[in-house]
């Protein structure tokens, strides 16, 4: 049944191989643990004594709440799928909550850091041109890492300064970028390893080879741990930081939230669409590397 859910979520879902991962691995632990305390390989008819169990062996084993929870999220969807097939009359996760805990703050950088990661790290000669643009590319664009690293180098269109990105759900959008990108992006395509494996993707590190999620966390984390005194220095805070800025130089919320792909920020808000030549007219009134300009 777990095969069957997880192709149910591929399929029709169209979830994203990244949380197709999380919840393959989210399901296999548990079925682990039924198999281990419980002696049975059904996952289906568990009573709901069993998934308290399964959170007392996280906690003690020292999992962060934050993780619990969403394996605590992949059991409850996948126990919503076995009653749609009416595997099930009552679903084992229905008196179950999630743990509370308060999480730190996605705190955006500052202006402030993102000049003194220019001054400090990358007008010195400390970073590379492949770092520079990670960094960048998040910073004035907003975009995902996951859609960083898919980025395909056909959408990249020099001449109208934009790029396309495939977001969540494979939904398409155009995002304006600056001259300065520009210029640095046709400056790394001459540098660009020629022997990339794979010729689709826009970025690729030194062996030719399509950029990791993970090789671009520690790009981010490694450059501002040098700026910043923030725990966080994810490439979800320059995603922040983006929305921050252009919000606070007065850029409209609905552009913005077009920009980066939002279907919307509060539950109950939707955005108006807005077309690209208005968004390329709000990126350059409001983007501080525009304005540099």
């Amino acid at each position: 049944m777990i095969e069957r859910f997880l192709e149910y979520i591929e399929v029709e879902k169209r979830y994203s191989p990244h949380t197709l991962t999380n919840y393959k691995k989210d399901l296999s632990d548990f079925s682990d643990f039924v198999l281990r305390t419980e002696a049975s390989e059904d996952v289906v008819h568990v009573h709901k004594k069993v998934i308290k169990n399964f959170i007392v062996e996280m906690s003690s084993s020292g999992l962060s709440k934050r993780s619990i929870n969403r394996k605590l999220s992949s059991l409850r969807s996948f126990y919503v799928f076995m009653l749609r097939l009416e595997e099930i009359k009552v679903s084992p996760m229905e008196t179950i909550d999630s743990l509370k805990f308060y999480a730190e703050k996605r705190i955006p950088f500052s202006k402030e850091e993102m000049e003194l990661m220019k001054t400090e790290v990358e007008e010195k000669g400390k970073m590379t041109l492949l770092d520079k643009l990670i960094i960048e590319t998040l910073y004035q664009t907003g975009i995902r890492k996951s859609e960083l690293c898919n980025l395909l180098l056909n959408n990249v269109d020099f001449s109208k300064k934009e790029i396309l990105v495939i977001g969540k759900g494979n939904k398409a959008r155009v995002i304006p970028i600056s001259d300065e990108l520009v210029s640095d992006f046709q400056t790394y395509l001459n540098i660009r390893a020629a022997n990339a494996e794979n010729q689709h993707y826009f970025f690729v590190n030194k062996n030719g080879k399509k950029l990791g999620e993970k090789f671009v966390y520690l790009v981010v984390n490694k450059y501002f741990s040098v700026v910043t005194s923030k725990q966080k220095r994810s490439p979800h805070i320059l995603r922040h930081t983006f929305a921050t800025h252009v919000l606070n130089e007065g850029a409209e919320i609905s552009k913005v939230q077009k920009i980066m792909g939002h279907s919307s920020l509060a539950s109950t808000q939707v955005y108006t669409s807005a077309n690209i030549e208005k968004l390329k007219e709000a990126y350059r009134n409001a983007h501080p590397r525009e304005k540099e300009n």
